[in-house]
């Protein structure tokens, strides 16, 4: 996916779709080296929600 980035977990910073590294070893794609640099914090967030919807479908939060 020409144009796109990705977060190397190995390297610890945002590449380009031409880079290197294995798939196993990125985070993406990402729409920008902005974003991509920015992955832990949506990550995490996306995470807290999940963390959330569970708690409220199994009724821990009723």
């Amino acid at each position: 996916m020409t144009g796109s980035w990705y977060w190397c977990l190995k390297h610890k910073r945002a590449e380009g779709a031409e880079g290197s590294c294995p798939p196993e070893d990125r985070m993406g794609p990402y729409e920008s080296q902005a974003a991509a640099e920015q992955w832990k914090e949506k990550v995490e967030a996306r995470n807290e929600t999940w963390d959330r919807e569970d708690r409220e479908w199994s009724g821990e939060d009723a």
